[in-house]
């Protein structure tokens, strides 16, 4: 099949230009580096293991965290059970590699019937979770031939994606592999209906409200950026690039009574020195663990990872990043939990969470730095018109919780794991 050939191509050049540039970009190097002698670290941890396993696979650390609340429920419904997570990227693994809740934290090798079939002879798993997206033909397709169960979860389609296109057979050949799929939305499931999937395919929503709802109901207190903030009125951007900083910078430089917590999406040195730049009044986290100086500061700017969805929180106002650039907003249900009003840029067509928000009045996109003063300034001065986007923004979370539940019923009542 034609389209198999080019798959392959494309996994081959992938991995050559990976090498190309591992000398400049480092996360090439660590994709690269980390999954050297990967079979050999598997067999390794894998080789007393008497337990059932159950393998979730995550593109990164977004899906991560959306699967997350399946293996929270996966340790409490099936003790003797063990988890193994895999990852693509080298964001999601690195952040994650070290989480207490999976047994094992993994990259998953490339892509490749020899590495398929070698991956699941070691690892052995019972029951397989793709969450979200992310397919890989060959480790489906043996999936299937081993009749080992797999599900798809939180999983989202639209009509451009090749699945539904007339070249598109090798992907949902792909689709087909999955015992049952788990999706966000009536769209996909109707995408779904049309290539076979009707019986295999259940409404089920995004696991990440009940993610963002868990992490909410967390104590949380952080004494330092608590006593950075006083009784001032508070705007975090989380997960921005330069495009958001850009836009925000003058308003947070003109604004000195605000204060600003900015939360970079890369965290390395030229980044942060670039948001140094921009924001004229700024003290980084580390500098303000270290006790340096903060009198006359109105910006804390993040330099770690894994702080972000916490400190929403402590917002009067949440800026979400990434709506500049061609791939789209990041997670605005982090902040939504919080019952805070939600901006961001002109880029999320892609996300229905997004744009359902905007629709109900509980987030607003703006197109530039103009627009977005202009925003800020009415949500700061319209005490009526702020807090029904507060009231909006959480009421829709709430709302749309329970995904877990449903597939975790699924799995109990189809008997795919058993204690």
């Amino acid at each position: 099949m034609w389209q198999l050939f080019f798959y392959n191509l494309f996994l081959r050049l992938y991995v050559v230009i990976a090498r190309l540039i591992q000398g400049g970009n480092k996360k090439a190097a660590l994709w690269l580096k980390r999954r050297k002698n990967i079979f050999e670290q598997v067999s390794f941890a894998f080789q007393n293991n008497m337990a059932a396993v159950v393998w979730f696979h995550c593109a990164s650390i977004g899906e991560f965290e959306q699967g997350r609340p399946l293996m929270e429920q996966m340790k409490l419904k099936f003790p003797s059970h063990k988890i193994l997570v895999t990852f693509f990227s080298p964001s999601g693994y690195e952040a994650k590699k070290d989480d207490t809740i999976a047994n094992w934290v993994f990259y998953l090798p490339m892509d490749s019937a020899s590495n398929a079939e070698q991956w699941i002879k070691i690892t052995n798993p019972a029951l397989v979770i793709f969450v979200k997206y992310e397919f890989w033909y060959y480790y489906l397709n043996i999936i299937r031939q081993k009749n080992i169960p797999a599900l798809l979860v939180s999983g989202i389609f639209r009509a451009n994606q090749p699945f539904f296109k007339w070249y598109g057979r090798m992907h949902q050949n792909m689709l087909h592999c999955f015992q049952h799929l788990f999706v966000q939305n009536q769209e996909s499931k109707k995408l779904l209906e049309g290539i076979g999937l009707a019986n295999k395919t259940t409404v089920a929503g995004d696991t990440r409200f009940d993610r963002v709802l868990h992490i909410a109901q967390e104590p949380y207190e952080n004494k330092l950026i608590e006593q950075l903030i006083e009784n001032r009125q508070v705007i975090v951007a989380g997960s921005t690039w330069t495009e958001d900083d850009e836009a925000l910078d003058h308003f947070a430089n003109t604004h000195p009574e605000l204060f600003f917590i900015i939360a970079p999406h890369e965290i390395d040195e030229d980044r942060i020195s670039e948001c140094k730049t921009l924001y004229k009044n700024n003290i980084c986290y580390s500098n303000l663990q270290a006790g340096a100086d903060c009198k006359d500061k109105n910006v804390l700017i993040i330099d770690n990872i894994g702080m972000l969805s916490r400190l929403y929180r402590y917002a009067t106002i949440s800026y979400v990043g990434g709506g500049f650039g061609d791939d789209g907003v990041h997670n605005v249900l982090e902040p939504a939990v919080y019952s805070k009003p939600i901006v961001f840029g002109p880029v999320y067509d892609k996300f229905f969470e997004a744009t359902a928000l905007i629709e109900l009045g509980g987030a607003f996109s703006v197109d530039d730095a103009i627009t977005l003063e202009q925003v800020l300034n009415k949500l700061l001065t319209h005490p009526d018109f702020y807090a029904n986007a507060c009231n909006i923004s959480g009421s829709y979370v709430q709302q749309q919780a329970g995904s877990t539940s449903g597939i975790i019923k699924y799995i109990q009542e189809n008997l795919l794991l058993t204690n």
